[in-house]
Order: C-alpha cells, then structure tokens, then sequence
C-alpha cells in the first residue's frame, strides 16, 4: 500500500514518461482551441436567436440549427473545436485518459477572460471563488492522476459495460429533456452534454487504440456509431445552453463534468486507478466535490446570469399592456449592449 511519502518517487517517474511530456501540451493546446470555439459558437447562437425572434433556451429548433450554418462566427467556432477536438484525441494517444481529460479545465480561465471581455460583465468575487474552484479542483485530481495513472488493454466485456451504461444515460436524457425541457436551463444542458462527452471521449480512445492494434470488428464500429450518437446529442445540448448562459459557464460544466465522468469510467471499469492507495480515491472524492461546487456557483453567481435574471424579473413586473417607456425628448435612445458590447457583426 503506498503512502503520502512515496508521492515524490511516483510523481518524478510519472513525468519521465515521454506520452505524459506530449500529452500534457496537446491537451492544453486544445484547451485554448476549446476556449476560444466557445466564444464564437456562443456569439453565433446569440446572432441567430435575435434574427430568428425566437429564444432557444427550452431548445433550438430546426430553423434555428440551420441558421447556425450560415453564421460566420458559429462556423469560425466550430472549425477551432475540430482543431481541439484533433488536439485531445492526439493527446488520448499519448497520455491516460484520466490525465488527459481534466487538463481542459485550463480552458475555463481564458473563456472567463475573453467574456468578461466582450461582454463587459466583469467577475465578481463569488464567481472568482466558484472559478477558482473548478479549476483548482481539477488540478488537484490531475496532479494525483498523473502519478497513479496506468493504462490497460480493455477487453470485449469492459466494452459492453461502457457501451450498456451509455444507453441509459441518453434514455434518460432525453426523457428529461422531452418531459421537462421548458423548465429546463443552461446547467441541465451543461451536465447532460457534459455525461454524454465523458463518454465520447472514453470511446475515443478504446477506438484509436484498437485500430493501432489492427482489431476494427465489429464491436469497435459499434463503438463508432455510439460516439457519434453521443456526439451528436452532446453537441446539441451545447448549443441550446449558450441560449440560456454564458460561454464560461457552458465552459466550466463541461470541463468539469467532462473529465468527471470519463475518470470514473477510466477507474471503476477500465482500472486505470488500481494502482492508487486507498486515501488517493479520498483526495479524487474531495477534488471531484470541489470542482463541482464551483459549477453551481458559478451557475448561481455569474455577474451575466444575475443581470440577465434582473432584467428577466423587471420585464415580468412590468404591465404587459403597458409600453415601454419612449426616451425623453431630446435624449439619445440606449442601444442593446449585446448589440455593441459583442464584437460578433456576422
């Protein structure tokens, strides 16, 4: 049983392994890839909701889908998360997956940034708290991972496992979301495509590796077929949640429910942690509290959400019957900030 004491041994060869010294910089990469894909992914989905008339937070339809296609900012968004996507697969290659998966946290900081940018909502101190959180949560689960990380090949039956455990969560999913989806907002899409992600790129990983090895039988196409089911679900939860949060929000759920998830499959079905002494899965419990904390507050006390709620209440409040109050004479008339503040004109 291994002891606080061995940790230096076990971290300084656990960086001498040469996947970690190249993984660890690829899953960065596409962190800041992800980041900045967020941004303009979320800018397109404001854009297309203003020329649409119609609010997507309960979901987006179709029109809205396809409208998406013909937004510039959307496609510049989603051609930098391929380019992530290319990124983190490289680095499953070469790192554990429960290394690898939680190093997107990274990601959270420079969309909070970029934001508070654009938006001109800047951080207030209980959604830095919540941020630090996230963040520090998950570094302090990959700073254990990366020393108790091993990798194992996943046999048939583990497959089934993973594959068995998947259908369920998308039936449950989407009964949730065909049930109650006009309750619905930016945290249910967040965790949802969050689960379904963790899945993915557990998936991903199992089908690189067996086509390195040569196996594509059938199993591995199943495979196949189930991330891109995943995919697609996940992908669609992500865009109805820009609708109803802001892009650091979508960030921080995703970066932490992520790498939550595909590290629970990497230890309690593929044994990536069997390595680990029992007071590491203590620290792993402590860690994933933390990080997930932190996305509820952030849900909670993100200086957008709260504006917006302010907004939504003093809209609510006022006599439906009643107009808006024109400007006084001679006063220049307010534009809508998301309007100017947003750099998105296309």
């Amino acid at each position: 049983m291994g002891t606080v004491e061995d940790v230096g041994d076990q971290l300084v060869g656990a960086f001498q392994n040469p996947g970690l010294l190249l993984g660890i910089p690829l899953a960065l990469a596409g962190a800041v890839f992800m980041s900045l894909g967020a941004q303009y992914q979320h800018r397109g989905v404001e854009k297309v909701e203003r020329l649409s008339g119609s609010d997507g937070a309960a979901g987006l339809s179709f029109d809205q889908l396809k409208r998406l296609f013909t937004r510039p900012s959307w496609v510049i968004g989603t051609l930098m998360l391929g380019l992530a996507i290319v990124c983190q697969l490289a680095a499953l290659v070469k790192a554990p997956l429960i290394v690898v998966q939680p190093l997107g946290a990274i990601a959270l900081v420079i969309t909070t940034l970029l934001n508070a940018r654009i938006s001109g909502h800047a951080p207030t101190r209980q959604s830095l708290t919540a941020i630090i959180a996230c963040v520090g949560g998950i570094f302090l689960f990959v700073f254990f991972a990366a020393i108790y990380a091993t990798e194992k090949e996943v046999t048939d039956r583990e497959l089934f496992v993973i594959l068995a455990i998947l259908l369920v969560v998308i039936i449950v999913l989407g009964a949730c979301w065909l049930i109650l989806r006009h309750r619905m907002r930016a945290l249910f899409y967040i965790i949802g495509a969050g689960i379904l992600y963790g899945f993915v790129a557990t998936l991903a990983k199992v089908i690189i590796k067996r086509i390195e090895a040569g196996q594509f039988e059938w199993i591995t196409a199943v495979c196949l077929l189930a991330l891109l089911s995943a995919g697609a679900v996940g992908a669609y939860f992500v865009q109805t949640a820009y609708s109803s949060g802001p892009p650091d929000l979508v960030i921080a759920g995703l970066t932490v429910v992520d790498p939550m998830v595909a590290v629970l499959i990497g230890m309690l079905v593929l044994g990536e942690a069997a390595a680990a002494p029992w007071w590491v899965f203590i620290i792993f419990g402590v860690a994933g509290s933390i990080a997930v904390w932190g996305v509820v507050g952030l849900a909670r006390f993100h200086p957008q959400v709260l504006s917006e709620s302010q907004e939504l209440g003093i809209t609510r409040g006022s006599d439906p019957a009643t107009p808006p109050a024109a400007p006084a004479s001679g006063a220049p008339e307010q534009p809508d900030p998301r309007e100017t503040r947003g750099p998105d004109a296309q």
